[in-house]
């Protein structure tokens, strides 16, 4: 690992969101477009969690969002680009630029004390309030717990796609999943 490492916690997250998102990006090397775009949870309601593709729009989308939040607890003005569906060899690099902006967010705050990182206090639109620290190792899981909705797509074969469940004889897709 030729990567120098931060300084301080606020370092020490942003060191860790890095590598987590440099696992996900190392998961599509594995697979091809086909699969990356293919659906995959046909029961889910929750429409950024039905593909690959999906959670990795919801994924950038959200770590724009933490940044944001961080932004506004320290006046600084945010800016959160409009995120389209991305091309499989698209995610290294756009996953990279909101990093990039959650570490210019962070900048000069690398080093900072217990009771610094306390007293900033962010509200998410969910209602949960967060300090800075909870709110980084938010954003570090949530990128962890997409990481692992993935590898479970890649490998379990409830999660195939729509193509094996109408090879299986699902017609209508009503019944998968239903193996658990």
């Amino acid at each position: 690992m030729s990567k120098t490492l931060r300084k301080g916690g606020v370092g020490a997250m942003m060191d860790e969101y890095e590598r987590a998102a440099a696992e996900v990006s190392g998961l599509l090397q594995r697979i091809g477009d086909d699969e990356f775009e293919l659906v995959r949870d046909l029961e889910t309601k929750d429409e950024g969690c039905r593909s690959i593709q999906t959670i990795l729009k919801h994924v950038e989308s959200a770590g724009y969002g933490y940044a944001g939040y961080i932004r506004e607890a320290y006046g600084v003005g945010a800016k959160r680009p409009d995120i389209a569906l991305p091309k499989r060899l698209e995610v290294p690099a756009r996953l990279e630029a909101m990093l990039a902006y959650t570490a210019a967010t962070l900048e000069g705050k690398w080093e900072l004390s217990d009771e610094e990182i306390m007293a900033v206090q962010i509200r998410s639109r969910w209602g949960t309030t967060y300090d800075l620290e909870q709110l980084l190792e938010h954003a570090i899981v949530h990128v962890l717990r997409h990481r692992r909705q993935i590898e479970r797509f890649l490998t379990e074969p409830r999660f195939a796609g729509r193509e094996a469940a109408k090879d299986r004889g699902a017609g209508s897709l009503r019944g998968v999943g239903d193996d658990q």
